[in-house]
């Protein structure tokens, strides 16, 4: 009972703010740096949302429904990739990479486009290697690392040739709440 309580308090207690604070604007900067420096490379789209805390709506499911965390947490990041429009990019090869800061856990989501290309076990090795930077309060090295191997995936099945263009579909600048 007080773990379900910690955890409602821990959602409720963080805000933007502290967003914010964990991610300031020049690391937000350099990320966006990286995302940019990562599309001119591949004709994928690579998004990150950082959220503080999961919406009442969503903690209720984990409370009364007896949902897991884990797929509550994917729930919302189906969500933010929707609500981003990722899933509305031209080759549908578009990746999210979704941090709850309340949970210091991250999911990815991807596209059916670059999807039916990676086993779902090389998308887990990136989240397990990035919550682990995450429980070490390695921000912007787990970020940055995902970000790479995310970029490697998409490079492999989706590289630009010289001359191709790539149209920047979505903004590179990650969404903060």
């Amino acid at each position: 009972m007080f773990s379900r309580f910690f955890t409602l308090f821990k959602h409720r207690w963080l805000d933007v703010s502290d967003s914010r604070k964990t991610l300031p604007d020049d690391l937000l900067n350099r990320l966006k740096k990286r995302i940019v420096a990562s599309e001119h490379r591949h004709s994928g789209e690579i998004r990150i949302c950082v959220e503080a805390g999961l919406p009442t709506s969503y903690l209720w499911r984990h409370f009364w429904h007896k949902a897991s965390m884990r797929a509550v947490m994917r729930q919302r990041a189906i969500m933010m990739f929707s609500k981003l429009r990722i899933w509305d990019t031209e080759h549908n090869n578009g990746v999210l990479i979704y941090l709850l800061l309340a949970e210091r856990d991250i999911e990815l989501v991807a596209d059916r486009g670059i999807n039916q290309y990676v086993d779902p076990a090389e998308w887990e090795a990136i989240v397990q290697r990035l919550s682990k930077a995450l429980h070490e309060d390695r921000f912007e090295d787990g970020l940055t690392q995902a970000l790479e191997e995310v970029s490697a995936i998409l490079m492999r099945h989706f590289e630009l040739k010289t001359g191709d263009k790539n149209p920047n579909e979505l903004p590179n600048a990650p969404f903060i709440a």
